[in-house]
């Protein structure tokens, strides 16, 4: 074997090596507007939840304007959407808004690009993060315990805004029903308030919105009755004596300012579900039982306090052997 082949072949195996190495593919992302970060103060924190169905445009814009301090000033910011899956249809309409400097829409689907430096970067300098809809079981195995989580809490304590429509305003809530195992419809989950119904906790632990679970299409797949076995596993689970649920219907949202007081905008209403004792029933493949459940109805324009909730205004309704004594709507 002459020093020329050694030569070779060492190289040859070099290059294969070379070959077999994990090629590290960059995160797809899709920038609309100026590039630079602008570095405005900051008058948040505040909160944007969407129903899913048509985005309340009204909604996003009020918490850009929350976040700048001002509706009709020179300060503007920049957005940052996230989602796993989709397009960047976001980018065009909420550039068009008062106040943006920038949108830029991010794609993350496993836990590598949760952690990617260039990800970080671009969402800690955001003033504005916008989750889209998709599936939360999804964000939560790739998104839950990673750095992403960090850099957008780090938003959130600096005075941004966080937002999110249907599976990206469940994830906001202190209890997420993470449908990991399967979705579950009203009626299954009143016959059976255990089977394929898992939570997820401490993804986010935003000030205001402790200890609720945030629920959305809500009247239009008709969800009270799932939503109300899902307050009733916290309490009896021993998770929290009491659980909130936030409902809210497509086509609207709710907004949350730094005091906690909450807004409904859009065409649709949002309803505020209190559990606050045991349940008298609720066991595995046992029909739930779970009397005086206290409901807000607030239609669009209506406001509720989530920091000192109030103690009238509700109507009640029960669960007897897993059926509604009377329409909850």
């Amino acid at each position: 074997m002459t020093k020329w082949f050694q030569i070779g072949v060492a190289l040859l195996l070099i290059i294969a090596g070379l070959l077999a190495l994990p090629i590290e593919t960059k995160v797809k992302r899709y920038l609309k507007g100026n590039a630079d970060d602008v570095t405005p103060s900051l008058a948040g924190p505040v909160f944007n939840l969407g129903g899913g169905g048509p985005d309340v445009d009204e909604a996003i814009q009020w918490m850009i304007n929350q976040v700048r301090g001002c509706t009709n000033c020179a300060t503007k910011v920049d957005v940052v959407v996230i989602r796993a899956s989709g397009s960047d249809g976001y980018n065009l309409p909420i550039y068009a808004m008062k106040g943006v400097d920038s949108v830029e829409t991010l794609f993350i689907n496993n836990r590598d690009d949760a952690n990617k430096p260039e990800v970080l970067d671009k969402v800690k300098k955001a003033e504005v993060i916008f989750f889209a809809g998709g599936d939360q079981c999804k964000y939560i195995r790739n998104w839950k315990n990673t750095k992403l989580k960090a850099a957008v809490e780090s938003v959130y304590k600096r005075g941004g805004g966080i937002g999110g429509t249907s599976a990206g305003a469940m994830i906001q809530g202190d209890y997420i029903f993470n449908a990991c195992e399967n979705s579950v419809d009203a009626r299954d989950a009143l016959e059976d308030p255990y089977r394929n119904i898992t939570f997820t906790y401490n993804f986010f632990t935003w000030k205001n919105l402790n200890g609720t679970i945030v629920d959305t299409h809500f009247d239009k797949r008709e969800r009270m009755g799932r939503l109300m076995a899902f307050i009733a596993r916290q309490i009896k689970d021993g998770v929290s004596s009491s659980a909130l649920g936030i409902a809210v219907s497509e086509g609207t949202s709710i907004v949350v300012d730094k005091n906690g007081l909450a807004k409904v905008m859009g065409k649709g209403s949002v309803y505020f579900v209190l559990g606050d004792h045991k349940p008298e029933v609720c066991e595995p493949r046992t029909p739930l039982t779970f009397s005086n459940y206290k409901i807000w109805k607030v239609r669009s324009g209506g406001t509720f306090n989530l920091k000192n909730r109030p103690i009238s205004g509700y109507y009640l309704r029960s669960v007897k052997r897993g059926r509604i004594n009377s329409n909850p709507y």
